[in-house]
């Protein structure tokens, strides 16, 4: 329970979105969120699950042995 959660105001502010963008999140059910009586609240260690997830790594090409041709 070390885990720190944070409101969906918060979420927003740092993914750089508006709300509406983690509110559909939490309705298409695609971040674990925990409900508090009326309270929504995303866990901390969901939301770097989430980014973990959707990160998207460089492709490394192949260097090429003889360079650029001549033009």
């Amino acid at each position: 329970m070390n885990d720190r959660y944070l409101s969906v105001d918060q979420v927003a502010e740092l993914l750089g979105t508006t709300v509406r963008f983690p509110r559909r999140l939490i309705e298409e059910r695609r971040i674990r969120y925990v409900k508090v009586g009326r309270h929504v609240r995303i866990p901390e260690s969901a939301l770097r699950d989430y980014l973990a997830s959707r990160t998207v790594e460089p492709l490394r090409r192949p260097r090429s042995r003889f360079g650029r041709a001549a033009a």
